[in-house]
């Protein structure tokens, strides 16, 4: 099959290729993008077994349990993410925004588009649930190897578990660009180790292979239908980190992330996962912590240490993610703008967000100090990565219906096969809602309607903006010849791209000039990653030397407005930097009972406006060349 987003992905992945050799793209991609599902092995099976609904340790549960994790690896990392997913690509990237934006475009009507946008939404906040999530238990499973040395460890294993979270959030302002190379070789020591201790412990019973014959897991539904279902719940923990595949095809290109995936993560995962239950086969105490049990005891040590710092590669990549996410969601119109630091001076894409970087960091702690064991943890682990990957399935067939054109046939096969997976891993993982993992839920839908309400608030606020500007050619049919022009350029930012701008009437009242050279300019996101910088600016003369200007930018671009001007060169306009003064709107909103949002969630949207970082500092203005003007909208 040949299609257009297939295209574009050979083309972003042959850039990828010239600029890093693929060796160099295969290892950062091993170091970033399987973290969180190379350390799923730390509790996957010890849930399975000894969670909320604990299984007999015996051939048929085991070999059960086991064929169920290899297929569920097998279809929906391998099958779904790996090959089909991977091929989804919105002008090379990928992600949940990435696919809503592509979706978007294909979709005509108006109610559709709607309920696609709140799907993907939601998928997307979902992530902050898991982002909260993924650190509280990857790290404290790591720690939990203390108890394995020596019981009398097990008092340090929460201070020390803080310790390292704290470490973690403290340096998420350095950035990873410094210490990024490092990932790719510890990662690759950990899936060594991982296959290592699996396959020793195979050979003490080699006949556990027989597991990955998919008849155990049929014969454990049919056997033990109930236990089964409920088991999915915990068998799902060894796929939680699957998204990360695409969502970080952009960094590394799609072979890259197969390669690792295919040489090395799969087989290394599968090994340690079939060498636990040929442990608990032969050793059924082991399940107090199969993984660590596994080890050898002169390994224990090292392996803690080991585990550990994994976890925090691992937790690194999802803290990482929630930075990116919530760039995207900005960029796109759903949040208010945040301080937001630039960490490396290479990598466009490697950012610190403070106000998020904290804020994960008090609820990741709360969470330690509330369940207290990863045990408790995994029973919150897995709804919101569940319900993720179903909204993820629901656009996929979109795609293949709308843009790939699948015959009803195949695309009903396909789909059918993934909404029923992940329709029962859902189903099961909703009965941990009672035992924690309304907490993931919770926040999704917190954030969820933060995300909504800021949508909606800046839809009304710039429909009545809209409905109060004067037209163009009014404004300069009622200049006349008397008004007052000094010397300079002023840049009025404007969302609006028609109509003259509150701020400069303001201007033009209060102190009674006009700059030689006026400036309208708008900032468009389109809903594409990247907009190169020979379409960045689109300048039109409207008469009087006043001048309509669009800057258009990605949503994963740096919106740097003097470095667009300076690209205006090309169309006759380029304003010198010392002559040039920005001048900002700020409204000051009124909740009303005017029709458009309840007044709780106007009062929201106000609240969040007035807690949003300057126009100044997103934009990149100079701070001592910009004139802030205010208005008051009842919204």
């Amino acid at each position: 099959m040949t299609h257009g987003t297939q295209d574009v992905a050979s083309v972003s992945q042959a850039t990828a290729e010239k600029r890093d050799p693929l060796a160099v793209l295969v290892l950062g991609a091993i170091g970033i993008v399987f973290g969180d599902i190379g350390t799923s092995p730390l509790y996957a099976i010890k849930e399975s077994f000894a969670g909320a609904h604990p299984l007999p340790l015996d051939v048929v549960h085991i070999y059960g349990v086991l064929s169920l994790v290899f297929w569920t690896l097998t279809v929906i990392v391998s099958l779904k993410y790996s090959l089909l997913m991977m091929r989804i690509d919105n002008r090379g990237e990928g992600g949940s925004l990435a696919l809503l934006a592509l979706v978007m475009r294909a979709m005509s009507s108006a109610a559709g588009k709607a309920v696609i946008v709140a799907l993907g939404i939601f998928a997307a906040t979902l992530f902050y649930g898991d982002s909260m999530l993924t650190p509280a238990i990857s790290v404290l499973s790591a720690v939990e190897g203390l108890q394995i040395i020596s019981p009398a460890l097990a008092d340090y294993i929460i201070p020390v578990t803080l310790v390292v979270l704290v470490f973690l959030f403290a340096i998420q302002s350095v950035g990873t660009s410094k210490i990024g190379f490092l990932f790719g070789p510890i990662v690759i020591i950990w899936f060594a180790a991982l296959a290592f201790i699996g396959a020793a412990n195979i050979a003490a019973l080699p006949d556990i292979l027989y597991a990955l014959n998919p008849i155990y897991a049929v014969r454990f539904f049919m056997l033990d239908g109930e236990l089964a279902f409920l088991a999915m719940g915990s068998v799902f923990l060894a796929v939680t980190g699957a998204e990360a595949l695409y969502a970080d095809m952009g960094h590394f290109g799609a072979r890259s992330i197969r390669l690792g995936w295919f040489w090395l993560v799969f087989p290394a995962l599968m090994l340690n996962y079939l060498g636990q239950g040929a442990l608990l086969l032969t050793d059924p105490s082991a399940i107090e912590n199969p993984f660590y049990r596994a080890v050898p005891s002169w390994g224990l040590v090292p392996m803690v240490v080991l585990a550990t710092i994994a976890t925090v590669i691992a937790s690194q990549a999802v803290i990482s993610g929630a930075f990116s996410i919530t760039r995207q969601a900005i960029q796109l119109g759903f949040l208010p703008r945040m301080s937001t630091i630039h960490t490396s001076e290479r990598e466009q894409g490697q950012i610190y967000m403070p106000f998020i970087n904290w804020a994960l960091m008090v609820f990741v702690i709360a969470l330690v100090f509330g369940f207290q064991s990863s045990s408790n943890l995994a029973a919150a682990y897995g709804v919101a990565v569940t319900g993720t990957m179903l909204i993820t399935t629901i656009l996929f067939a979109i795609v293949v219906v709308k843009i790939w054109k699948w015959n009803p046939i195949k695309a009903s096969l396909v789909v059918g096969l993934f909404l029923v997976i992940d329709v029962t891993f859902f189903a099961a993982s909703a009965t941990k809602i009672t035992h924690g993992g309304w907490f993931p839920l919770v926040i999704g839908l917190f954030a969820f309607v933060m995300l909504m309400t800021w949508k909606r608030g800046r839809e009304l606020l710039m429909q009545r903006m809209a409905d109060e500007t004067m037209p163009v050619e009014s404004f300069l049919n009622s200049l006349g010849t008397h008004v007052t022009r000094v010397r300079g350029t002023a840049v009025f930012l404007t969302a609006q791209s028609e109509g003259i701008p509150h701020a400069l009437l303001h201007n033009l009242k209060h102190n009674q000039v006009l700059h030689d050279r006026v400036i309208l300019l708008t900032v468009t996101i389109e809903d594409l990653p990247h907009v190169p910088e020979s379409k960045r600016i689109h300048v039109h003369h409207i008469g009087r030397r006043f001048y309509r200007v669009m800057a258009s930018y990605g949503y994963m671009d740096e919106t740097d407005v003097p470095a667009a001007l300076n690209c205006a060169a090309a169309h006759g306009l380029e304003p010198e930097a010392m002559t040039t003064s920005y001048f900002l709107g700020r409204e000051t909103l009124i909740p009303s009972a005017r029709p458009g949002m309840a007044l709780w969630r106007e009062g929201l949207f106000a609240w969040m406006t007035r807690n949003s970082t300057s126009a100044m500092d997103f934009f990149k203005l100079p701070p001592d060349r910009v004139i802030e003007l205010g208005t008051q909208v009842e919204i």
